[in-house]
C-alpha cells in the first residue's frame, strides 16, 4: 500500500536529505549497517520488556532505513551489491524485531502466545519471497495492505500503546496473510497473461 500511494511523496521529501548526506561522504551501506545496529538495540529492549524504549529504538532504526535509498540514488547508478545488501539487511532487521517480541512473551511466561510473532515472521518472509521470486521471473509483486513499512509502523504502535502488542500482532498476521493472497493472485494473473500466446 505504501509503495503505491505514498512512496513518491516521501521520496520527494527525503531525496534532498539523501543528496546532502552523500555530499558529506555518508554511504548507503553505512546507513544500512547503522539501521541494523539500531534494530538490534530495539530487539534487546523489547525482549527485556522495555517496550516504550524499544519503540524509540525502532523509530531510530527507521531513519537510516528511510535514507539509504536516497543516498544511493544521489551517489550514481544503482549498485547491484548495494541493492542486495539493503534487501538482506531489511530481512535481518524484521527478524531481529520479531525475535525481540518472541523473547518478551517467553520471558513473560505467556505460553503459546509467543507463536503469534513467529507466525507474523513466517508470513512476512512469505510475501518477501513472493516479490523476489516474481521479480526473478520478470514480473512484479509489489503492493498489498500490509507491506514492510506498514508492519513497522503497526509494530511501533503496539509497543507504545499499553496492552496493545498482542492485538496488534494478530492484526499484523491477518493483514500480512491477506497481502500474501493479494500478491499470489497478482502474480498468477500476470504470469497467465505473459504465457498467453499473442494474437496472430
Amino acid at each position: 500500500m505504501f509503495d503505491g500511494q505514498w512512496r513518491a511523496a516521501v521520496e520527494r521529501s527525503v531525496d534532498p536529505v539523501g543528496a546532502r548526506l552523500a555530499r558529506f561522504g555518508v554511504t548507503a551501506n553505512a546507513l544500512t549497517v547503522s539501521g541494523v545496529g539500531a534494530a538490534s538495540v530495539a530487539a534487546v529492549l523489547i525482549g527485556r520488556g522495555r517496550l516504550g524504549w524499544g519503540a524509540v529504538a525502532l523509530a531510530v532504526a527507521a531513519v537510516p532505513d528511510l535514507l539509504d535509498g536516497p543516498v544511493a540514488k544521489a551517489t550514481g547508478p544503482a549498485s547491484l551489491r548495494g541493492a542486495f545488501f539493503d534487501s538482506t539487511a531489511d530481512r535481518v532487521t524484521d527478524t531481529l524485531l520479531l525475535a525481540g517480541v518472541i523473547w518478551y512473551f517467553i520471558d513473560e511466561d505467556r505460553g503459546h502466545v509467543a507463536m503469534v510473532p513467529v507466525a507474523v515472521m513466517a508470513a512476512s518472509w512469505l510475501i518477501s519471497y513472493q516479490r523476489a521470486k516474481a521479480e526473478s521471473l520478470g514480473l512484479e509483486a509489489k503492493g498489498g495492505v500490509m507491506e514492510r513499512a506498514e508492519r513497522l509502523i503497526t509494530l511501533g504502535i503496539g509497543l507504545i500503546v499499553p496492552g496493545a502488542l498482542l492485538p496488534v500482532l494478530w492484526l499484523m498476521l491477518a493483514l500480512t496473510l491477506i497481502t500474501a493472497i493479494q500478491r499470489f493472485a497478482l502474480v498468477w494473473r500476470r504470469a497467465g497473461a505473459a504465457e498467453r500466446p499473442a494474437p496472430s
